[in-house]
């Protein structure tokens, strides 16, 4: 799309945006399979009756949102926007209300900011930004804080895993290319969060979901960390916020993140991948706010709103001599830590998950290096053996009790798939059915027994 800067003082006003804050405790669920679709989570039937497949190996069949599209692309937006609209609606944002949660995390894809996408060999659904203006607009109005959670990067970050959009053994995020597109990313949504309307309620920004956990496979990454802060600090500082010496003399956002990029004084402050992610960032702004159906107003003041908390995974999610996201941080900054023990954290008996959990030391851990406030972004209540009723309510108390000790937790997931062909799988993955069944205390800031621990806490 070709057009003159100049051009955009002719957008529409638009209602004032009112920015989102972190709540004193998280309580809140994921909205994954939303934007990111997880086949395992709905596979027995709603995936399949997309005319997605099931295999035992995922990069082998059509089992995540890529080969889906490359599969049917004359058919796959009408497909999935049907799905969202589905997924997540009004009914569940309700039922999150109502369960007292303030906090929802939302999984994204890189490919829901369309203008990354090379279309001529990376095949994912269009329209997800309409999807997402629509729940964001839904949350803000019942009151629920979001936080933004680039889910699945740029030429995916991990093997084998349909939270990357793309299950395929071919790794390629962590590359000076799809950094940068990255990066482009994060100067998006730092500018809609502070210029559009629906977005009123997000508090967050977090940079990658789970990287590689070997640090020696993820060259570059650190140099990304910083990158990422400096991006999202320079749109705000652009748009004039919480910076008391901005002057912000440009009167659409566009043309203001693009002159404080090639000012004198920030273009020997600002490395050059950062300020070509500012200058792409801001095109690609003006492009969405020109659009029908995502349009908003670029010349609305963000003065006076409060900066975005930048998030990462915490240090101690990585091994092998990992960088330090606290080294990055300019303004307020959070960390994430997701917490499996399905996935052999403790040895498979009762008697060893309640051992570990209750002992459990990640939030004294991070803090003791930078990582603080940390919250637990994923978690939830599958085991690796044949868990009783009784032990899931223990168990859930366990780790709620251990997660809030920082700032708090954020189950995985909202809801999975409710169906015979499904067998038990909502009984330890869907909050809304750990509710319904008890484990889950209908107040999410109380337990069923505060003293789950005792016998198990140790003395060192």
């Amino acid at each position: 799309m070709r057009f003159s800067l100049l051009s955009l003082s002719a957008l529409f006003s638009g209602t004032a945006v009112i920015a989102g804050s972190m709540p004193s405790k998280i309580y809140g669920v994921n909205l994954g399979s939303w934007l990111v679709l997880e086949a395992w989570m709905l596979r027995k039937v709603k995936w399949l009756n997309m005319g997605g497949e099931s295999c035992s190996t995922c990069s082998s069949c059509i089992a995540s949102e890529f080969p889906f599209a490359q599969a049917f692309p004359d058919t796959v937006d009408g497909i999935f926007a049907g799905h969202w609209n589905t997924w997540f609606n009004q009914t569940d944002v309700d039922t999150i209300k109502e369960l007292g949660l303030n906090t929802v995390r939302i999984p994204m894809g890189y490919w829901i900011v369309e203008q990354l996408v090379d279309r001529t060999v990376e095949f994912y659904p269009r329209g997800g930004m309409v999807a997402l203006i629509r729940g964001l607009g839904q949350l803000q109005e019942a009151g629920i804080s979001v936080i933004l959670d680039h889910h699945a990067l740029p030429g995916v970050q991990d093997s084998e895993q349909m939270f990357t959009g793309h299950c395929t053994t071919n790794v390629e995020f962590y590359t000076d290319a799809n950094y940068l597109r990255a990066l482009t990313w994060a100067g998006v949504f730092t500018g809609l969060t502070h210029l559009h309307p629906a977005f009123g309620s997000v508090f967050a920004l977090e940079a990658v979901n789970e990287p590689i956990m070997d640090a020696a496979q993820t060259p570059g990454y650190g140099t990304y960390q910083q990158n990422f802060v400096s991006v999202v600090r320079s749109v705000e500082e652009s748009l004039g916020i919480n910076v008391p010496s901005s002057q912000a003399s440009s009167s659409n956002a566009t043309q203001a993140i693009i002159e404080f990029s090639n000012s004198n004084q920030n273009s020997s402050r600002l490395n050059p991948t950062v300020q070509t992610a500012l200058i792409n960032a801001a095109i690609i702004l003006a492009e969405i706010a020109l659009t029908k159906d995502t349009e908003f107003d670029l010349i609305k003041s963000a003065r006076g709103q409060p900066p975005l908390t930048t998030n990462f995974m915490d240090v101690n999610w990585q091994n092998d001599n990992p960088p330090n996201p606290a080294a990055a941080a300019m303004g307020p900054q959070a960390y994430d830590n997701h917490l499996y023990y399905s996935q052999g954290v403790a040895d498979p008996t009762p008697e060893a998950y309640m051992q570990s959990i209750c002992n459990l030391n990640r939030v004294q851990a991070d803090a003791a290096l930078g990582n603080s406030p940390l919250w637990f972004g994923e978690w939830g209540l599958p085991t690796q053996f044949d868990a009783t009723d009784e032990f899931l309510s223990q168990w859930a108390d366990a780790q709620k009790l251990a997660y809030s000790q920082g700032a708090g937790w954020i189950f995985w997931n909202f809801k999975v798939e409710v169906s015979t062909l499904a067998g038990n799988l909502s009984r330890e993955w869907s909050y809304f059915d750990g509710v319904k069944l008890g484990y889950l205390t209908k107040d999410p800031s109380q337990v069923h027994n505060a003293s789950v621990c005792d016998g198990f806490t140790t003395t060192s």
